[in-house]
């Protein structure tokens, strides 16, 4: 299922991941270090509702680069590294046991200033947030099978990700990370997903029973926390 990488995107990634290295050296959300006595609080930079920073612009001097998501034929523009393999794995589950995504049903990273910045939709700005079908936000756009799939897709999250159906003001097409920069469970969640497309009879792509009680359970029992958040 996986497509090959092509060189360019070898080069996209290689250059997506310096910039990403050179910003690592920042505390999420400051433009600098913490000052020395008597020199002014660095400013902070904006950040989206879920608290990662920001970003003006794709692919050029910015942790939001365009990726493959492999199997699908699909692009998308997101926050690499940890929330790439996290987001990826949603659209690539969805793709596969869903529905299958045409192009211009799959929106990543969008510009702030056309989204309202105190809503979860301000987190496309971040890189942190992916839009499927955004012309179906309107509650009741899933099938009841379909939502299975969409809870077990979540649990396979651990929380990490949120659904916009879930939300008080209800935008199903909306999916975005849940946690600040700082929270290790996007990391851990990042690299549990990333050892299953290494894993044989593992990962995206893979048929699965979500009506097994274990997985039922467990998804449930997340719907169940989200839905009450």
């Amino acid at each position: 299922m996986q497509n090959a990488m092509t060189r360019r995107s070898v080069v996209k990634g290689a250059a997506a991941l310096g910039v990403a290295a050179g910003l690592g050296t920042l505390v999420p959300g400051t433009a600098a270090a913490a000052p020395k006595s008597g020199q002014e609080e660095p400013k902070k930079l904006p950040t989206s509702a879920n608290g990662w920073t920001i970003e003006k612009e794709a692919n050029h001097v910015s942790t939001v680069w365009t990726r493959p998501v492999a199997g699908t034929g699909l692009q998308v523009d997101v926050r690499i590294g940890d929330v790439e393999a996290i987001l990826v794995h949603v659209i690539r589950r969805f793709h596969y046991e869903v529905e299958q995504i045409s192009r211009v049903d799959l929106v990543g990273w969008r510009e702030i200033g056309g989204l309202r910045k105190d809503r979860p939709e301000s987190n496309l700005a971040s890189g942190t947030a992916v839009r499927i079908r955004p012309g179906a936000s309107a509650k009741g756009g899933f099938f009841a099978p379909q939502e299975l799939v969409l809870r077990d897709i979540l649990a396979d999250c651990e929380g990490v990700v949120r659904w916009g159906g879930d939300d008080k003001r209800v935008d199903e097409s909306l999916f975005y990370i849940d946690c600040g920069p700082a929270d290790e469970r996007v990391r851990k969640t990042a690299d549990k997903l990333r050892a299953w497309e290494e894993m044989p009879g593992a990962g995206a792509g893979v048929e699965v029973d979500v009506l097994a009680q274990p997985r039922r359970t467990r998804a449930e029992r997340l719907a169940g926390a989200q839905r009450s958040a």
